[in-house]
């Protein structure tokens, strides 16, 4: 793409030129014509020089006109690129919360089941406990009845021979 800058100054460069170029043929001109004469062709020179001074400006506020549209052009390329970056980034924000919300979801998931078999192995681990601790109470209250027996036997049996 044309820098509108140096587009500007090309056309600019071109006009002078366009002045310049008749302006320095009028004074060759004058210096070799006598005054009367000069007078005479100077009015056609001067007309057409006046003519080439319009057609400069005419083209200088065409190149006015176009650096305009360029720079309104590159404004709209920007402010385009502008919008579909701003639309990437909202697609990639978006990209990253649903991964972000999934993560989230499969953690506490994964810890809802670590900790749902953590209770089952608390609950396994409490009723093994308690199932020893009640096989422990029976073998304590069999050997303290077998004691108790024994214990009430020889009583009895003690008993039994004093009485005798």
């Amino acid at each position: 793409m044309i820098n509108p800058r140096e587009q500007e100054r090309k056309a600019d460069r071109k006009v002078e030129a366009q002045a310049v170029e008749p302006v320095a043929e009028v004074r060759e001109q004058a210096e070799e014509a006598p005054t009367e004469e000069v007078r005479e062709q100077g009015i056609g020179p001067l007309a057409e020089v006046l003519g080439r001074v319009e057609s400069a400006y005419a083209a200088y506020m065409e190149a006015e006109k176009e650096v305009a549209r360029v720079y309104k052009t590159n404004e709209q390329q920007v402010e385009k690129a502008y919008k579909k970056a701003e639309q990437k980034a909202d697609s990639v924000y978006e990209q990253a919360m649903e991964q972000a919300l999934k993560v989230r979801e499969d953690s506490e998931q994964q810890a809802g089941k670590v900790y749902q078999k953590a209770r089952e192995q608390d609950k396994k681990a409490y009723d093994e406990s308690v199932g020893q601790a009640l096989i422990v109470r029976k073998e304590a209250i069999e050997l303290a009845w077998a004691t108790r027996t024994e214990a009430v036997d020889r009583a009895w049996k003690i008993f039994s021979r004093e009485k005798k």
